[in-house]
């Protein structure tokens, strides 16, 4: 992995331009608000951080500071500094060509790490870019030859794609992912199962199906931010559960099922995002009691399942889809771009969850669920995953390696695709200093349902092999 030719946001202003330096760095940072890498409420780099990182003087800093405070888009708090107060909705004007220039290339949006929709947004435009925060693996791991090959099986001599597919989704990949159920230990029936527009399809259809505006979910933190947002905006009322290297704190999920009785408990008990834990075997044992014991489903997202190490225990399997919803989905292992998920569930409620889906979008594409009957078919997704398994187990020997070099430290054990670092200062800061640099991290605050300051962050084990990413990364935790 090579940093871009053009950084996110260039190291430098311009000193022999028309604009003045003052000019630029409020187009700089009007740029970043305005995109929504600084959000409302964040807080500018102090004057004199902000002078020493971009090497002007504190004057310059407080002219462009003034110059954002004029535009609405900052404003100063007395002994506190300056804090963005969110883009405008209509235009604001414009600083010269040659501000702009210095402020950043303007034909790629960029994310804001702590924003949810702003971050799926920026999952589209992600491509090529260093991203040690990055959510999936790298397009140069993954197989186009074994995506091709299985299209044109799966299509060869049928007209399914000229009418609606089966509500349930195709029956061959449900007869054929219910082998792949039974490997992991989880008895099913091609009725337990219907597809999916991907895992997020899922969690919302059974979120959508089993709850009603106002009732309580329990959910992991850290923990997946767009769930957390999704969750939010079905008006759902969202309890977290601090997540250990072992599973959630059982004291707190008991206090809290008590006094506010969830509807569901939604987790990812195998290679957690983001920590990477596994969910131990008495912890699930103790879960599922309490589950029991206050009347809530558990939902387990098990979205990075081919990644996961074969005995690793899972909810559904010791509760045999009683209390237990399953679900899982493809893009972490074959691709994005498919968008194919699976919700394992006792065939009454996976009716349910049909009605659901018919309401939402009536059925699902027929042709990628049938490649990947295709794929479970014939082995070939299972012999990919296992190269992946063994490219990724370099991967996290080598970053691992990088890491404890710099002096960054792993407060989990690094397994899986993400590893759950800690920096030693703020990591939303140091997010925001590294963006000058050209990488975009994930800032532990986008892993809480309600942001706050941390020294951890996640990394990908995939996408951060590069010397040079860590090399910046202690440089600028020196400064910082």
């Amino acid at each position: 992995m090579t940093p871009p030719s053009t950084p996110l946001v260039p190291a430098t202003l311009l000193r022999d331009g028309d604009a003045t330096l003052a000019a630029q760095l409020a187009a700089r940072y009007g740029e970043r608000i305005e995109q929504q890498l600084l959000a409302p409420g964040a807080r500018l780099p102090s004057v004199r951080e902000c002078a020493r990182r971009h090497a002007v003087s504190p004057s310059t800093v407080v002219a462009a500071y003034d110059q954002l405070a004029a535009q609405g888009l900052v404003e100063a708090r007395p002994q506190r500094g300056f804090f963005v107060r969110g883009p405008r909705t209509g235009p604001r004007p414009r600083p010269s060509t040659s501000a702009a220039a210095g402020a950043g290339r303007p034909d790629a949006p960029r994310i804001r790490p702590t924003d949810a929709p702003a971050m799926i947004r920026g999952m589209f435009h992600g491509v090529g870019r260093p991203g040690p925060g990055m959510g999936t693996l790298p397009p140069d791991w993954l197989d186009l030859p074994l995506l091709h090959g299985a299209m044109r099986r799966a299509m060869a001599g049928d007209d399914s794609a000229l009418r609606y597919g089966d509500p349930a989704g195709d029956p061959r990949f449900r007869t054929a992912f219910v082998q792949r159920l039974a490997d992991i230990g989880i008895g099913a029936t091609p009725a337990h199962l219907l597809t999916t527009m991907g895992a997020t399809h899922a969690l919302d259809i059974v979120s959508r199906t089993l709850t009603q505006p106002g009732d309580a979910v329990l959910v992991d933190e850290p923990g997946w931010p767009i769930e957390f947002a999704r969750l939010a905006r079905l008006g759902l009322r969202v309890l977290t559960v601090p997540r250990g290297a072992q599973g959630p704190d059982l004291d707190v999920m008991r206090a809290l099922a008590e006094a506010h009785r969830p509807r569901l408990y939604i987790t990812v008990s195998v290679l957690h995002n983001p920590t990477g834990a596994l969910l131990s075997l008495a912890a699930a044992h103790q879960v599922l009691k309490l589950a029991e014991t206050f009347d809530f489903t558990i939902v387990e997202d098990d979205t990075y399942a081919y990644l996961a190490p074969p005995h690793a225990p899972r909810l559904s399997a010791l509760d045999n889809l009683q209390r237990s919803v399953y679900l899982t989905g493809f893009s972490k292992i074959i691709t994005p771009n498919w968008r194919v998920g699976c919700i394992a569930a006792a065939p009454a409620l996976a009716e349910r969850l049909i009605d659901t889906k018919l309401l939402g979008m009536l059925s699902t594409p027929t042709a990628p669920e049938r490649a990947l009957a295709v794929t479970l078919e014939q082995g070939t997704l299972r012999r990919h995953a296992e190269r992946i398994g063994h490219r990724l187990e370099t991967a996290r020997l080598r970053t691992q390696r990088l890491a404890q070099e710099a002096g960054f430290h792993f407060v989990a054990p690094p397994q899986g695709l993400f590893g759950w670092v800690d920096a030693g200062v703020d990591t939303e800061r140091l997010s925001e200093a590294m963006l000058d640099q050209g990488w975009l991290l994930a800032p532990g605050t986008l892993f809480h349902a309600v942001p706050r300051p941390t020294t951890l962050m996640r990394v990908n084990f995939a996408t951060s092999q590069d010397g040079r990413l860590w090399d910046t990364l202690q440089k600028v935790r020196a400064a910082l």
